[in-house]
């Protein structure tokens, strides 16, 4: 059972918390004021919730669950989405709380979450600004998705590798912008989705879904390695 605790400096000073953690992460929520800065780095793909049904976005990090391909020392060299950020941590009834038993505080070469004065050190302050973005951001990505649903720009994607140890993979249950339907859309519902900035959005998870291919690449790369 988690350990929820509210946090403090009277009871947490000592309180490090490591990015060690990211290497376990095959799949990361990101809201849409994060598709531009994760564009470059991850596949963007939309998935359902396993009890709701409805979608959400997220960063495809690794073909197996508890492994990041893109982690390099366990950690990610490139931008860290905020769900990955606040790992730990969560704001109930307007509070900020931490779960003692979440992975994050385990190692302990972790960063102190804060200074010598009892102030956020910079740890801490990136947790906080994370979670700030997922609770402002996670409505508007829901609202985006349901505009995307409303133009049937969704379609599902069939993302299926073969490795040169003969081993096959198939991640199930994603799903990618319709390119085909977005371009057949009537000028009036472009207009519409570029002044809202959704056609931005679309452009960018749609390109990102070449970084699949890199995974694909990096895991077959370390086959090599290791033979």
């Amino acid at each position: 059972m988690p350990i929820w605790e509210m946090l403090s400096h009277a009871q947490h000073a000592a309180l490090r918390v490591s990015r060690a953690h990211d290497g376990e992460r095959q799949f990361a929520q990101i809201v849409a004021d994060e598709f531009i800065q994760a564009a470059p780095y991850y596949a963007i793909l939309f998935t359902k919730h396993p009890e709701t049904g409805a979608f959400y976005a997220g960063v495809v990090m690794g073909l197996e669950p508890g492994r990041n391909l893109m982690a390099v020392k366990g950690a990610l060299p490139d931008y860290r989405p905020a769900d990955l950020e606040r790992q730990g941590f969560y704001i109930t009834d307007g509070q900020l709380v931490v779960d003692r038993e979440h992975g994050v505080f385990a190692e302990p070469d972790g960063q102190l979450l804060f200074d010598m004065n009892g102030e956020a050190a910079l740890p801490l302050k990136r947790i906080q600004q994370a979670l700030h973005v997922l609770q402002s951001g996670i409505p508007e990505t829901d609202a985006l998705i349901e505009r995307f649903l409303a133009h049937r720009l969704l379609e599902p994607i069939d993302v299926t590798m073969s490795f040169d140890d003969g081993e096959h993979l198939t991640l199930e249950g994603l799903y990618t912008i319709s390119l085909d339907a977005l371009h057949a859309l009537p000028d009036a519902a472009v207009l519409d989705l570029f002044r809202r900035g959704d056609l931005q959005l679309a452009y960018a998870q749609a390109g990102s879904i070449r970084h699949l291919r890199t995974l694909g690449r990096i895991r077959n790369n370390r086959l090599a390695d290791i033979g």
